[in-house]
């Protein structure tokens, strides 16, 4: 069927808006191979836009990704490379909104003072809870802040299975949906997540209350419904990383994290020491530690960007930074729950 006139003007300024941008956001590639880039990576990760205008936006993104990447990576001077991902489409600043959730307390709460581990002197060299088989299959949070929610349930189900040999698969949308004090996907505080389980009698299974990444009604479950309960949790204490790895020669630890920056939404793989600040916005689970064949230390966390991100959905980031509150701020907020 014959285009009107102003069907082929619109054509024509979608072919100029895909155009343009794609030379200025990619010296270094022919327009064509990012095109086609872009169209296997569309394939690959399933994705599919509303209209020919949202396609030329996220074309555009993903170009000046692209070229961050290849840019970044060329450079060689660097213990990690970038890599494309499910996020390659997205801005910076939609990250950030869409992809994290962190929401520390708006007063300074009272930290609780005991450390269980303060006083451990056998730490090993190394530590990998995965390898061990105390955590559960990476997960994705979609677009939902409900970092927080994961990073506290990703803790529960291991110090479980530590004490029980049962590693179960533990419900982050209850904690979504039921936990007063925070915001369901609008984020979130592990510690406020923990005292709810304390309060709630327990946390359920996921089969029993299924994670939909977006906020709910809560089902309100009863401790009789509950399949992991704790007795209590602790903070560890501020700007030390050598008691978080008390901590984590003993059990997995939640900690918040400034996952604001390009490089870290871009990770691809080896020991990130990219720029961020301490302006928290992100929780994981540190799951492990150890040196990589360079000589520097590292902690492994477990994050909640499905497995397309990082190193199948982990990280390997610097430990024993320079500054007291480690890289990223890693070290200003950890917090362990007690089984």
């Amino acid at each position: 069927m014959a285009l009107s006139l102003a069907g082929k003007f619109s054509l024509c300024l979608v072919l100029m808006l895909a155009s343009r941008p794609l030379h200025a956001a990619s010296r270094n590639l022919p327009e064509a191979s990012i095109q086609q880039k872009h169209e296997q990576w569309m394939a690959e990760h399933g994705r599919v836009y509303a209209d020919s205008e949202e396609k030329v936006k996220r074309l555009e993104i993903f170009a000046d990704n692209l070229r961050f990447i290849e840019d970044f990576n060329r450079a060689g001077n660097h213990t990690f490379e970038l890599g494309l991902n499910a996020y390659s489409d997205r801005t910076s600043e939609e990250f950030l909104q869409f992809s994290t959730g962190l929401l520390l307390p708006s007063t300074p709460r009272q930290k609780k003072t005991s450390f269980m581990y303060e006083n451990i002197t056998h730490i090993p060299d190394s530590m990998d809870w995965v390898a061990k088989g105390a955590v559960n299959a990476i997960k994705n949070q979609g677009r939902c802040g409900s970092c927080w929610a994961f990073s506290a349930v990703a803790a529960i189900e291991s110090i479980t299975q530590i004490k029980t040999g049962k590693l179960l698969e533990l419900s982050e949308q209850q904690l979504v949906d039921c936990t007063t004090g925070n915001y369901g996907c609008a984020g979130g505080w592990m510690d406020t997540a923990f005292d709810y389980i304390i309060q709630n009698g327990g946390i359920t299974s996921e089969t029993n209350y299924p994670y939909n990444a977006s906020d709910g009604i809560c089902h309100a479950p009863t401790a009789s419904s509950s399949v992991a309960k704790l007795v209590g949790y602790e903070d560890v204490p501020a700007n030390n990383e050598g008691e978080i790895l008390k901590a984590v020669a003993m059990q997995p630890v939640s900690v918040a994290l400034d996952g604001s920056g390009r490089e870290f939404q871009l990770y691809s793989s080896g020991v990130f020491n990219g720029n961020c600040g301490t302006a928290m916005s992100h929780a994981v689970a540190i799951v492990g530690y150890g040196t990589a064949e360079d000589g520097t230390k590292y902690w492994k966390i477990r994050n909640s960007w499905g497995k397309t991100w990082g190193e199948a959905g982990y990280m390997k980031i610097q430990r024993d930074f320079a500054q007291p509150e480690g890289l990223c701020g890693l070290a200003m907020h950890a917090s362990y729950p007690v089984v």
